[in-house]
């Protein structure tokens, strides 16, 4: 075991979106801030989400008022600070009478209008749909409305390094095996999960950010400390290839008073989610089940003319939310606001329940007024007016150009690509290359080893997945031999 004698200001526990946006909003205000997180970023729920920016149009049934107008009010923010992993969605509502009457949907719209500081996206407003909708012909009336998409894996990166910029520790593959209070003062034990080694680090107040496992956490590693119960609710989604040509999403009403999301997903493919079920024993184990992947297929054919089977289902994936225990009997119904609670009993103790992806940002605001009562001297807010690394650019179309003028030998996929995922950074990827050539292997789908390198040196990359499904979508496309080229080549150069 190795200790350090420094003593850090804060000591976060989690590498997801709360964890990452408190370490970045408390680097930028000048405290000292190590993040541990026990596997990749955005290895659990972050990754795992609806990818949507969005004030939670059925929250306004919850009279969750509160929760949808700060979402809204952030949704702008993050379309001006991230417009490379962030981008405006329309969204279409089909009109189904025998669910909710149409004066009932009419007054929701206008109130999720009413609530939100709308600047780059218009209102919504009632349609007809045309004979070549890709819904079925029964449906002819219907709604439209905005929100947003988010690649939610790479926004985690991105914040966290905002976070590493402003002078954040950012370890990945490091878990907390165990704290302790000396003084005032917590000592945490931090074992690498790939060597077994530990490692000390001392810090003046810990926050735990562990998501679905904040309770676990709490109580194993934490057990002197008081705690919330949480109820862990399980979202799953599945992929199938692209059911329609047009750009519009759509929101779909269901007779058990669930909705579906259906939306255009990597060009080439349709994202499906979610059902909520309670998730019981480890985050980890959740899992997508077989009567989950019929629920959304058999949802989704009751709206479009395109059907799907379970067999063309290409890709699954299942997250946990953790939702602050309440009595409400339906997982849909719990909310999704955030809670957060400051121990001051010895060494302090910040932990926070819940959360959305959507209001990551403020959540951090919140985080860093209860802990000014133990930093008074820091900084005040500053996030706001700040863009993500990488977003410091105008319109996706006017940075590409200027990428194609640049790098005119680089294909226009690729390009697209690295400018809707790397935003300006894309250039730290092909500086000094003159040609294609020189950005050595191709993995496959424009894959190269330079962007490899980069994802791996400067974004905490290690494994396959890391790369495949977290800092890219290239999962959905990758075969077993491109794959196994991408593992040999990691391979190669963790152990040159």
């Amino acid at each position: 075991m190795t200790q350090n004698s420094t003593i850090h200001d804060l000591l976060v526990i989690g590498g997801g979106i709360n964890g990452v946006g408190i370490a970045a909003d408390a680097a930028g205000r000048g405290l000292d801030v190590v993040l541990c997180e026990s596997n990749d970023l955005a290895s659990a729920t972050s990754s795992a989400s609806t990818k949507l920016i969005h004030g939670g149009l059925r929250y306004l049934e919850q009279y969750e008022f509160s929760l949808v107008r700060k979402a809204l009010a952030e949704r702008e923010v993050l379309l001006r600070n991230a417009p490379h992993i962030i981008t405006p969605l329309r969204f279409q509502l089909p009109h189904r009478p025998h669910l909710r009457p149409r004066w009932m949907i009419r007054a929701g719209l206008y109130l999720y209008d009413f609530l939100s500081k709308r600047v780059t996206l218009p209102a919504s407003r009632s349609l007809r749909f045309a004979p070549d909708s890709p819904l079925v012909s029964s449906l002819r009336n219907g709604f439209e409305y905005s929100d947003a998409w988010v690649d939610d894996a790479r926004l985690v990166v991105m914040v966290a390094k905002q976070a590493q910029q402003h002078g954040a520790q950012i370890l990945v593959r490091k878990q907390c095996v165990e704290a302790s209070e000396e003084g005032g003062i917590w000592r945490v034990s931090l074992m690498d999960t790939r060597t077994g080694l530990v490692d000390t680090v001392r810090a003046r107040a810990l926050v735990n950010a562990a998501g679905p496992w904040v309770e676990i956490f709490s109580n194993t590693v934490l057990p002197q400390k008081k705690h919330e119960h949480i109820r862990l609710v399980k979202g799953c989604h599945i992929v199938v290839p692209r059911m329609f040509a047009s750009p519009e999403a759509f929101l779909l009403q269901n007779s058990d008073g669930r909705v579906v999301f259906v939306i255009p997903y990597e060009q080439d493919f349709t994202l499906i989610g979610t059902t909520e079920e309670d998730q019981l024993g480890d985050p980890a184990s959740a899992k997508i089940s077989a009567w989950e992947i019929d629920y959304l297929v058999e949802v989704t054919n009751e709206y479009f003319k395109s059907k799907i089977a379970k067999e063309d289902v290409l890709h699954v994936f299942a997250g946990v939310r953790p939702l602050m225990s309440d009595e409400e009997e339906s997982a849909s119904e719990v909310s999704r606001d955030y809670t957060i609670t400051l121990d001051t009993t010895g060494a302090p103790l910040l932990t926070i329940y819940g959360g959305k992806i959507t209001t990551y940002r403020r959540l951090g605001e919140s985080a860093l007024e209860k802990l000014r009562e133990i930093f008074p001297k820091m900084k005040g807010d500053w996030t706001e007016r700040a863009s993500l690394p990488g977003g410091d650019f105008e319109t996706q179309a006017k940075l590409s150009e200027a990428i194609a003028m640049e790098a005119p030998w680089l294909p226009e996929s690729t390009r697209q690509r690295w400018v809707g995922s790397y935003g300006t950074l894309c250039r730290q990827i092909f500086a000094g290359a003159k040609e294609l050539e020189d950005l050595g292997q191709d993995f496959g789908h424009g894959l190269s080893a330079r962007e490899v390198d980069y994802l791996c040196g400067n974004e905490w990359a290690e494994e396959v997945d890391d790369i495949l499904w977290r800092r890219t979508k290239l999962g959905l496309l990758f075969n077993a031999e491109q794959k196994g080229q991408l593992e040999s080549y990691l391979a190669r150069h963790r152990n040159p």
